[in-house]
């Protein structure tokens, strides 16, 4: 069976993996993490993962115990992302299937998360909720397509999150949403916030204004703790996406709810998301840290089911796009 490499550093994470039919050898990651208070910008985040990447790709190798000559197919992101991130990493990509003479594919980063989460949990066709730092999207499959049935119209709920926690002088370590999730485990006193849903879409930067112009005043009055307002934060975030899920659900009949990307990990999101599938006789498929977060298996394992159905990218066309949309894929894999 073929044996693919994926190429993954559309943000702050640099990730390589190796798949083969199914079995994910190797998939070791390098993240960028900033001071607390600050983002990653687009340049730093690029020069970080041209610093590490040949150490991570050895590791990757020596992990899976495989060799150049090994590899069938060199797996890349080519978006959605951040753009000079995203450049870095595909000119690796590029330069290691010529130098390897391997055939090369360009990967969407959201189908990537779709096909990581559907192997490793075994989900047949569920309809997904995908949430990260840069996307949040409910989607479902039909006829060759993943279609989005609904969406952010403004923030993606993982920026809601890291924004928030840079508000508070969070630590980026090892990620603002991990940290809002630890204190909100101790919050008690809820805060009504904004709840912005929009037929099957969400917004939240209206409801990131409202709580970050309150946040300093409610905690120095003493009225709401920090975890006060981590906890009514995720929980007001996460009904909104809990909702257009289940209605989702309804309008496709499913009985399979998969939650991918990496706000995903968050164990209240995948609680509140497990009872609700449970009031509807459905199952909740979900993943840890290990595939949910951005990772090169993800990219391996999309680029496999490619290249299994007979395509790959010519290498005129092997660019990156920093709006590549779930939906424009042609899912060529899928009956």
């Amino acid at each position: 069976m073929p044996v693919a490499i994926g190429f993954e550093g559309s943000a702050n994470k640099l990730g390589i993996g190796v798949v083969k039919d199914g079995k994910v050898l190797s998939n070791p990651r390098c993240t960028y993490i900033t001071p607390p208070g600050e983002g990653f910008l687009p340049r730093d985040t690029a020069k970080h993962h041209q610093k590490n990447i040949l150490d991570l790709l050895d590791k990757a190798l020596k992990e899976a115990s495989i060799r150049p000559c090994d590899v069938d197919v060199v797996c890349y992101t080519k978006g959605p992302g951040m753009g000079a991130p995203l450049v870095s990493v595909a000119v690796v990509a590029r330069t290691v299937a010529q130098l390897w003479n391997k055939p090369i594919i360009g990967v969407n980063h959201c189908i990537g998360h779709i096909e990581m989460g559907r192997l490793i949990t075994g989900a047949v066709n569920p309809t997904v909720l995908y949430v990260s730092g840069g996307n949040t999207q409910v989607i479902s499959y039909s006829h060759k397509r993943y279609r989005i049935f609904g969406e952010t119209i403004d923030i993606a709920i993982g920026n809601c999150l890291d924004r928030f926690a840079r508000i508070l002088k969070l630590s980026n370590d090892p990620s603002p949403g991990y940290n809002i999730e630890q204190l909100a485990k101790k919050g008690k006193n809820f805060l009504v916030l904004p709840y912005v849903v929009k037929g099957m879409d969400v917004s939240f930067s209206g409801l990131l204004s409202f709580i970050e112009e309150k946040a300093h005043n409610l905690i120095k009055s003493g009225e709401y703790t920090v975890e006060d307002l981590c906890f009514s934060l995720q929980e007001t975030v996460f009904a909104m996406l809990v909702e257009i899920t289940e209605r989702a659900m309804a309008h496709c009949a499913s009985e399979e709810v998969l939650i991918v990307g990496g706000v995903g990990c968050n164990e209240r999101l995948q609680e509140m998301m497990r009872i609700m599938a449970y009031e509807r006789q459905a199952k909740l498929y979900a993943t840890d840290e290990r595939y949910c977060i951005d990772n090169g298996a993800m990219i391996a394992q999309a680029g496999w089911e490619m290249f299994c159905s007979g395509y790959t990218t010519p290498l005129e066309e092997t660019t990156c796009t920093q709006r590549f949309r779930t939906d424009e894929v042609e899912v060529c894999w899928r009956d």
